[in-house]
């Protein structure tokens, strides 16, 4: 690898590495700021690999607008039992009714975070299109006590980003 990627990439990870503490930044600004990553990544990537520098440029486009565009988070605020148990329900469901095969898909994808839907309550920001809990499929269990409020869900198989976790969004489970 050229010493100019590399230097790229790492300037790269450093940016990223800096911006996962950002906790307080609007949904907005982690959009902009994932996806300008992504791009940049993705194009040097690219590049690095062998692309001319115009091919390198849309594969990195691409990747950064899959990244800013995945979810669309407005909101987060502490779950009540019942979401929780909702979501704990939805989420079992839907694991348990998976087959063996697509278990190990998700695994070698290393999909280790599913976003299920819960229910919206008046917590709930008006905006949000859905509320939405994460369930860890390693523990088997709902990832901390946060609900999401989302205003554009991404689609059904599609990865997300909530917080430090890129989930993969199964809706309702069902």
């Amino acid at each position: 690898m050229k010493p100019g990627t590399v230097k790229i990439v790492a300037l790269s990870t450093s940016i990223a590495l800096f911006c996962s503490g950002c906790a307080d930044m609007t949904p907005g600004q982690n959009a902009a700021i994932f996806g300008s990553i992504a791009a940049v990544t993705g194009a040097t990537v690219a590049r690095a690999a062998g692309l001319r520098p115009g091919q390198a440029l849309a594969v990195g486009a691409a990747a950064g607008a899959l990244v800013a565009l995945t979810a669309y988070v407005i909101a987060k605020h502490r779950a009540t039992e019942r979401q929780r148990r909702l979501a704990e329900e939805r989420a079992r469901i839907y694991y348990r009714h998976l087959p063996p095969a697509t278990r190990v898909a998700l695994k070698k994808k290393r999909v280790r975070y599913i976003a299920v839907d819960t229910e919206k309550n008046e917590k709930t920001s008006p905006k949000a299109r859905k509320a939405v809990m994460l369930w860890d499929t390693q523990s088997e269990s709902v990832v901390g006590n946060s609900v999401y409020d989302v205003q554009s869900p991404p689609r059904v198989g599609a990865t997300a980003k909530f917080d430090t976790y890129s989930a993969e969004y199964v809706g309702s489970g069902g």
